[in-house]
């Protein structure tokens, strides 16, 4: 498939805000870090901020996506049926509850942990609707899988947690910065596993249809010398991206390193230097990182049509 810059900086930039979201909800609960009332409150109120901020500028991304963007509120007419109408409705509740749950913490008023519980809810419904989009395409085997609603789920967890532990730096809160450390860790580390374990299922998966099936023709010795155009069409710009073999093994091998062993380095000598710098580092590769593999995921599903399509004269 040809991969779509707004979607992917749409899914990265969302999955941050959720797993940044997540986290600040699951400190309030928790009273992690002992936090006195006035750093709990700088520390929701600003965390909700950026989390919306992030989610924002993936709702802005997600436009350049419609071929009419005055037509967007349409996208969720369908929403019985189709999950990219399910996040339509997911994403500005999510936002909602996040702009209302930072308000309550901003102006003092009650009820803070039953707000973030409706906006926890949301965040996971939106991980789902997300995610199913892809998993539920089932001719495109590489994004058939629960793998695909697992690892939505923890990259963006994982780097959330990269994104609070910059935050808890920034904001001056060291009693919050080891653990959010460890658990950005231990999430990355999960994320690694699962997401190792898809690229291991997507080598060994065989295509269902052959070069006889797409043509409709049984000989068993077919070559395919043209793919019948004399240019280009949308079946040949939209679904297939044109590019090398090499170009993806770099690519897969690019984010495998900046979306896991580089950012966990970065945190563990930033946490035992108390370096912010190296923490924003840490932040900029794995979202870097995960930019690339979002890329690679999209690319790396082979649709059907290219069996008919793929060839060029």
């Amino acid at each position: 498939m040809k991969p779509a810059f707004s979607v992917i900086f749409l899914t990265t930039l969302l999955g941050a805000a959720q797993g940044l979201f997540l986290t600040l909800f699951a400190t309030e609960v928790s009273a992690l870090g002992q936090l006195s009332r006035a750093d709990s409150q700088r520390l929701l109120v600003v965390g909700s901020l950026v989390a919306l901020l992030l989610s924002g500028l993936g709702l802005l991304a997600s436009f350049f996506h419609l071929g009419r963007p005055e037509r967007a509120w349409r996208s969720a007419a369908m929403w019985r049926t189709s999950w990219l109408s399910r996040e339509v409705i997911a994403l500005p509740l999510f936002m909602l509850c996040v702009s209302g749950y930072g308000a309550a913490h901003l102006l003092g008023w009650g009820g803070t942990v039953l707000m973030g519980s409706v906006a926890v809810l949301v965040c996971l419904a939106l991980f789902v609707c997300t995610a199913m989009i892809y998993a539920s395409v089932r001719f495109l085997q590489e994004w058939a899988s629960p793998l695909t609603l697992v690892n939505y789920l923890l990259l963006g967890c994982a780097s959330g947690l990269t994104l609070a532990t910059l935050l808890a730096a920034l904001l001056g809160l060291a009693t919050l910065v080891t653990p959010y450390a460890l658990a950005a860790t231990l999430l990355t580390a999960l994320a690694c596993l699962t997401r190792g374990a898809s690229l291991l299922r997507n080598a060994r998966l065989k295509p269902k249809s052959t070069l006889q099936s797409a043509l409709g023709i049984k000989h068993p010795k077919i070559v395919q010398k043209a793919q019948g155009f004399m240019g280009g069409s949308f079946n040949t710009r939209e679904f297939f991206h044109a590019r090398t073999a090499a170009l993806l093994r770099s690519v897969k091998w690019a984010f495998l390193l900046l979306v896991f062993p580089l950012p966990l380095l970065c945190l563990a000598i930033g946490v035992a230097a108390s370096s912010t710098a190296l923490l924003v580092l840490a932040f900029a590769l794995q979202y870097t990182g995960l930019l690339a593999e979002r890329w690679f995921f999209f690319a790396q599903a082979n649709h059907p049509q290219n069996l008919y399509y793929q060839t060029i004269s």
